[in-house]
């Protein structure tokens, strides 16, 4: 894949950034019934946990500070969190990414790579300098670096051991990594949050993509105390929904039911990787929620799939690629091999 040499100043402020589940373009270009559409176009895992029935009193009353604790004590196991390290909850990861900027001295930041763009997008809105290492390489003067883990959309991985070196550099001048780890349930071998009690680190999980529950809107901060503190504060009582929290710590406990689903998305992301590959596009990275592919044409597939009623994610930046989401079913796969045959 071609890359940019050196970081690049890129402050999004202005104007709407392109997310993955936006149907307009399926609005305007489908020509099946809204009922067949299928969205390809999230990270999001298509078999959801299972929902439990809950107690009228979760919908009814305020959450109750138990219901609170109980989530904190399952995510930290589920994430093998440190009992020295700080934890902070918010109504879903982009909170997190939100706030953060907002609680330090404007200095200079470094996002590594290309990737989600919410990150340099909230750096830069809060005031601070904002770089875009496309090289992966983050500049010496950075006072933060912050990372994704495996990376969005390419899934890059980047080795944990050099993460933590690069977080001790960091917090012997007072800075601060941060790795969004949204993915990481996939790939838990990449994961830093058993790590993050150490100075100059802070993780950011994401409940909704592996649980396949967006909508219940969960994001965790992993990190030092005092930083932890300082979000859960900026955050106020009340963030989660008492659903929210039920729902949560029964999912984060069950690990038969993670371990299923795991061998089911790599098995599902197999299939898709030789499905792209014989319709003659060019897998070229991702995790096992989602693949992303190169094609000279990519756009003039884009539009021949928005017209089968099958919506997938574009990048204006990098007009070459696609990234598909998993297909729900056998049907579903059929149906995107077809499109992409036509």
């Amino acid at each position: 894949m071609q890359r940019d040499d050196g970081p690049q100043k890129r402050p999004p402020l202005h104007g709407p950034l392109l997310h993955g589940g936006d149907r307009a373009p399926l609005r305007r270009l489908a020509q099946v019934p809204e009922a067949r559409w299928l969205d390809l176009s999230t990270g999001i895992n298509p078999w959801p946990y299972p929902l439990p029935a809950l107690p009228a009193a979760c919908w009814q009353r305020l959450p109750e500070a138990g219901a609170a604790t109980a989530l904190e004590t399952a995510a930290r196991r589920f994430y093998a969190v440190p009992d020295t390290a700080g934890f902070a909850a918010a109504p879903g990861s982009q909170a997190l990414i939100q706030w953060l900027p907002r609680l330090l001295p404007p200095g200079r930041v470094a996002v590594l790579d290309f990737t989600y763009q919410e990150h340099g997008r909230s750096w830069a809105a809060a005031g601070h300098e904002v770089a875009v290492a496309e090289d992966g390489e983050p500049p010496a003067d950075a006072e933060v670096v912050v990372t994704v883990n495996p990376n969005n959309p390419d899934g890059r991985r980047r080795d944990p051991a050099a993460l933590r070196a690069l977080a001790d550099r960091l917090a012997r001048r007072d800075g601060l990594l941060v790795v969004d780890e949204a993915f990481a349930e996939v790939a838990p071998e990449l994961s830093l949050a058993p790590d993050c009690d150490r100075p100059g680190l802070l993780v950011l999980r994401s409940f909704g993509k592996f649980f396949g529950l967006a909508g219940l809107r969960l994001g965790c901060a992993l990190g030092a105390p005092a930083l932890a503190g300082r979000l859960a504060e900026a955050i106020g009582p009340w963030a989660l929904p008492g659903p929210t929290l039920e729902i949560a710590a029964r999912a984060f406990a069950d690990d038969a039911w993670t371990a299923a689903t795991r061998a089911r998305l790599q098995a599902t992301a197999r299939r898709l990787d030789a499905l792209l590959e014989a319709a003659g596009l060019a897998p070229c990275g991702g995790t096992d929620l989602f693949r992303l592919a190169e094609h000279p044409e990519a756009g003039i597939l884009f539009e021949r799939l928005c017209r089968a009623g099958i919506l997938v994610r574009r990048f204006p930046d990098r007009p070459a690629w696609l990234r598909f989401g998993l297909p729900p079913d056998a049907e579903a796969e059929e149906r995107l091999a077809a499109a992409l045959r036509d």
